[in-house]
């Protein structure tokens, strides 16, 4: 029996996956497993036994996940399954920024008498722009990023993107009709628009900042829609009360930005609809079953994708190591030694860590098994 903890609500959808071999509770210790969404675990004592974490979301940075690679604990995440709702929510700012919604709503809710006349008297100082022809800019063309690549040029907008890292996947999905540049620098001067997409690293962090407004159209309209420590917020300031970004839309609200004029703080909404948090609660339990039945990694924010299938062995040996020269050799040398004869195998690396699947055809004693493979640079061992 597998123990998951639950550490917020999470959609019942994913949780009626599990079968009749998990226990569900919100009790961590003693957990094999961890289901999260937004709860901070940074400060957390992690159960010693624990495999996995699984974030139902995309950001990880309320997870320990440098801890998490020294104990041996896989930790994945639910990419591209809030997409969507963060797309709709990215177009929503982008036509609520061309049309002055935010301020003309508040203004119409002020008026108290001759309502119809003080409305056309007054409506014009609201006016806005059309979307159609104008330049979008998205920086980060992941799931999420070609979504509203994709969604903004079906709209008429004019769409050139920036993504260093894009994968073949993203590449084969983002429309052709999206420019695609080398470097940030160069789309920066093109955008009217500029939403940004990209995971908060340390490359990442104040990606925007004094030198990079300086580089925009004046009246640029910025939205943020990833993480809030990816823009300097003193730069932006400055930027917001010189005009040089019209608009600021973001979904990280922070003390200093909700008082600034014309910048529109959202509450975190990305992804707050009943439909993503079913498709993440989905794809986090379907990984972690198969990580735990299986060995399988798929969306690992730490340790390599690597996969056997369904396992049909005797047994199959995960093994998560430090991804260091003969390694592999190392551990196929111990199981040889110990006259283990392996059926199949697959081997990968991801930085500075790596995993092997290795199935056999003969029983094992895995405490036997993790005396021989207590070696240096072997970080855990099990047996499925």
């Amino acid at each position: 029996m597998y123990k998951i903890a639950t550490l917020n609500k999470i959609s019942h959808k994913g949780l009626e996956r599990f079968s009749d071999r998990y226990a569900i509770s919100d009790e961590v210790n003693g957990a094999d497993a961890i289901l999260v969404r937004s709860q901070d675990m940074n400060s957390m004592e992690l159960p010693e036994k624990l495999f996995a974490i699984a974030r139902a979301g995309a950001g990880v940075n309320n997870i320990p996940v440098d801890l998490c690679s020294k104990k041996g604990i896989v930790v994945f995440n639910t990419p591209g399954a809030n997409a969507n709702a963060v797309k709709e929510l990215v177009l929503t700012a982008i036509l609520m920024s061309a049309r002055n919604l935010s301020s003309a709503i508040a203004w119409t809710k002020t008026l108290t008498e001759d309502i119809s006349k003080t409305v056309e008297k007054n409506k014009s100082q609201f006016s806005g722009h059309e979307i159609k022809g104008k330049v979008l800019g998205v920086v980060g063309l992941g799931a999420i990023g070609v979504m509203v690549a994709n969604a903004a040029e079906s709209l008429g907008m004019h769409v050139i993107g920036y993504d260093p890292y894009m994968s073949v996947q993203s590449a084969h999905e983002l429309s052709r009709s999206v420019e695609v540049f080398e470097s940030l620098d160069l789309i920066l001067p093109k955008c009217d628009y500029i939403t940004i997409h990209v995971p908060f690293m340390d490359n990442t962090k104040e990606l925007f900042n004094e030198k990079r407004f300086s580089m925009m159209k004046d009246s640029v309209c910025l939205l943020n829609f990833s993480r809030d420590q990816i823009v300097n917020e003193a730069d932006l300031i400055t930027a917001l009360e010189n005009g040089k970004v019209r608009k600021y839309i973001t979904d990280f609200p922070s003390q200093e930005i909700l008082c600034i004029d014309n910048a529109i703080c959202i509450p975190h909404l990305g992804a707050s609809t009943k439909e993503s948090e079913e498709n993440c609660a989905r794809m986090a339990v379907d990984q972690l079953m198969d990580y735990l039945e299986n060995g399988n990694i798929t969306n690992s924010v730490n340790f390599p994708n690597c996969s056997l299938g369904v396992s049909t062995s005797k047994n199959r040996i995960a093994v998560l190591n430090k991804n260091i020269p003969a390694m592999l050799g190392k551990i196929t040398g111990i199981l040889a030694d110990m006259n283990i004869n392996i059926s199949d195998l697959n081997n990968r690396s991801k930085g500075d860590l790596a995993y092997t699947l290795i199935d056999i055809d003969s029983e094992i004693d895995e405490a036997e098994l993790k005396k021989a493979l207590n070696v240096n640079g072997i970080i855990a061992v099990r047996v499925i």
